[in-house]
């Protein structure tokens, strides 16, 4: 043999190894992946696990009387182990898995009981570890299907497995719906959830997971391997009353105006908590939903409300007091004629050139004082901290906008008249309110808040207090003419006929502005913002309030538009909060019944008895003979509701009674009015679910 042939030969005997080696590994490969493929797949996915994060229960946003405003509540999704250890005995799991569809059948009202028992037996027959019985279930309905057969058995031996997922709800939906916010990771945070989310958010736990056959995983223990952390509660200064009646008095209105936006505040005069703040955008006819806070992030030119600064600066540096007399005639500046929409009425008094809102007159006064000194007028605003944001406890505040002569848009001839009267600035309600709170509480300016505690286990963790921007804004002879010209408005000016009431002293002040259209200014388009801002009771001040409408069509003055809503609210504000009422003598009679109550909840009644501080009394003129008590109690009737019974709802007015009747499936029918007297039937008899019943009130 040559060596050429022996070489051919090794090589030959070389390549044929190869091929039969990679003949071998493609033989392997076949094998392991079709005929061993279910069993090693098995086992990669019982090798493979992880630790997830457990999303921890949210705290509670709590009203200022601690109503809850926004909670989490468990939702579960049901899971089934069909080789859990109480059911490993097929014997076991058949004699009872037919009883356990008829269970599910009749309580979730979604399959037959044929149904249930044929998909229970056949996750057995696939041995599914974490079947998916049920998703969204309460924790009330939880409770009752732990009672079911086989998943009575217990978590470790019956194979439930509930998988908690918390789901946010608010009590009192739309009530402050945009205050209370969110904290969306995909989105910009909103509100209280967003600002406080550190707090209410709590910390994630970590539980072992473990990949089983069709790419689930499902928890390696029943128990979390490491538990979340709730989050903390938020006690805000939110007062859900008060809240109730500024969103319904301030959607009245726009859809009466048929108003583009318009938002309202009140707020704490002595602690600058914020009691309530309304916002709505419209979204069609006769349509809002809060889309957008203006209350905090709209700023736009305030109009005539900001007269009260400008009067304020010429007091403080007694330029004027409130019988200086001032022109109303229209005032021409260069480039300009500033005129009052209701025409001059001559020369008159300081205080009835504010009270009737004249901008000729406030224009020619700021700028005939300040005009060789610009910068004066200005240091007032900067000094009162004006042009800075207020410095929230919620995000989005909008940045004001308040110019001085050092500023390349300052206009010498024009800034200056047109600022005295609300123009060349942008302010939101809030800064303006804010403001208008310093002046009701002689001079203090405090920065409003939103929240005034943390809480965790009921127990303070934090506490805050607003913040004071400017301890005294003005002399006390500034802050208290400026008192009185606010409530002169009331009494003599342009909110005597709609915001005056005998009962109790307002003092505020309205606004009229015409707001530009973005970049093409104030003539592309006409449109108006009108406002009223202002405090109550005048002569021992305990709200502040501001009401601002945008875009209302069918007039545009502040006192037309935006007076009925403010005056609906300190109305109502007034006749809940006894604090406010002027003292009553005490009188004594001979009257032992007490005012009557109508039927309902025990508790609730027995409140209102004893905050109004009703009592019956003998009462006798002699010094000797004390009064005795003979009332031993009020006597109310407490309603209990059976879920499949009619309700009683026999001595109830006409609200509690259609609401009980309609929520427990039956149709109403009512005659006459006052209480139910009278019920067609019988109050315990079973409810069929449409039928009438007819209930008689007098």
């Amino acid at each position: 043999m040559n060596i050429r042939t022996d070489i051919l030969l090794r090589v030959y005997i070389a390549f044929g190894l190869i091929v039969l080696l990679a003949f071998a590994v493609l033989f392997k490969l076949f094998h392991v992946q079709i005929t061993e493929g279910e069993k090693w797949r098995a086992m990669a996915d019982s090798l493979s696990t992880k630790f997830v994060n457990v999303e921890a229960v949210r705290g509670n946003i709590l009203s200022h009387d601690g109503s809850l405003l926004a909670t989490s509540v468990p939702e579960y999704e049901l899971r089934f182990d069909l080789k859990a250890g109480g059911i490993e005995n097929d014997q076991v799991f058949y004699e009872k898995v037919d009883s356990l569809a008829e269970k599910l059948s009749r309580f979730f009202n979604d399959k037959s009981s044929r149904q249930y028992s044929n998909i229970l037996r056949k996750a057995r027959r696939d041995g599914e570890r974490y079947f998916l019985l049920k998703r969204n279930v309460t924790h009330q309905e939880l409770k009752i299907i732990k009672t079911f057969p086989i998943l009575n058995m217990g978590k470790y031996k019956g194979g439930l497995i509930a998988v908690q997922k918390n789901k946010r709800i608010l009590p009192f939906r739309s009530l402050a719906a945009r205050t209370i916010g969110y904290n969306n990771e995909h989105v910009q945070p909103v509100g209280l959830e967003g600002a406080f989310g550190e707090y209410v958010n709590g910390e994630s736990g970590r539980r072992l997971m473990q990949r089983i056959a069709g790419g689930i995983w499902m928890p390696v223990n029943k128990d979390i391997e490491i538990a979340p952390k709730d989050g903390a509660d938020i006690v805000s200064t939110i007062d859900i009353n008060i809240q109730d009646v500024t969103q319904n008095a301030l959607l009245k209105q726009l859809i009466k105006s048929d108003a583009a936006h318009g938002s309202a505040i009140v707020m704490s005069v002595e602690t600058g908590e914020v009691r309530a703040i309304a916002n709505y955008t419209r979204t069609g006819k006769g349509t809002y939903e809060e889309k957008f806070n203006y209350a905090i992030a709209g700023n736009q030119d305030p109009g005539s409300t900001f007269k009260v600064a400008s009067y304020l600066a010429l007091l403080e540096d007694k330029a004027v007091d409130t019988s200086t007399l001032v022109s109303t005639e229209n005032y021409k500046i260069p480039g300009h004629i500033i005129k009052d929409s209701h025409g001059s009425i001559g020369t008159i008094s300081v205080k009835r050139a504010f009270n009737t809102s004249s901008n000729a007159a406030v224009a020619k006064l700021v700028n005939q004082t300040y005009k060789d000194n610009q910068s004066k007028f200005t240091d007032h605003l900067y000094n009162w901290h004006l042009h800075e944001r207020l410095g929230i406890q919620i995000p989005g505040e909008a940045k004001p906008v308040v110019k001085n002569p050092n500023n390349r848009s300052w206009n010498k001839n024009m800034s200056l008249p047109q600022m005295a009267y609300g123009y060349e600035m942008q302010l939101t309600p809030l800064k303006m309110l804010s403001f208008y709170n310093a002046i009701a509480n002689d001079g203090k300016y405090l920065a409003p808040i939103f929240v005034k505690e943390i809480r965790r286990l009921g127990n303070t963790i934090e506490h805050f207090d607003a913040r004071v921007i400017n301890e005294k804004i003005a002399s006390d002879e500034a802050i208290k003419t400026m008192q009185s010209l606010l409530e002169s408005v009331i009494t003599e000016g342009t909110g005597r006929t709609i915001i005056y009431n005998p009962l109790y002293k307002v003092a505020g002040k309205t606004g009229t502005a015409q707001v530009a259209d973005a970049n093409r200014g104030y003539r592309a388009k006409r449109q108006y913002q009108a406002s009223f801002c202002g405090y109550f009771p005048a002569d021992n001040p305990k709200y502040s309030l501001i009401v601002v409408v945008n875009g209302p069509k069918n007039g545009y003055y502040g006192a037309q538009v935006a007076g009925p809503p403010f005056r609906e609210i300190a109305d109502k504000i007034y006749a809940n909060d006894k604090e406010m009422y002027n003292p009553v003598p005490e009188r004594l009679v001979g009257n032992t019944k007490l005012p009557p109550s109508k039927a309902g909840h025990n508790e609730a009644t027995r409140q209102v008895y004893k905050a109004l501080g009703i009592k019956a009394y003998y009462a006798s003129n002699s010094e000797f003979v004390h009064p005795i008590d003979t009332s031993n109690g009020v006597s109310v009737k407490e309603v209990s509701i059976n879920a499949h019974s009619v309700p009683d709802v026999s001595g109830m007015g006409l609200k509690d009674a259609v609401y009980l009747l309609s929520n427990a499936g039956l149709k109403p029918i009512v005659k006459g009015s006052g209480k139910v007297v009278k019920q067609s039937l019988a109050a315990g008899s079973r409810i069929v679910k449409g039928y009438p019943i007819n209930i008689e009130l007098q």
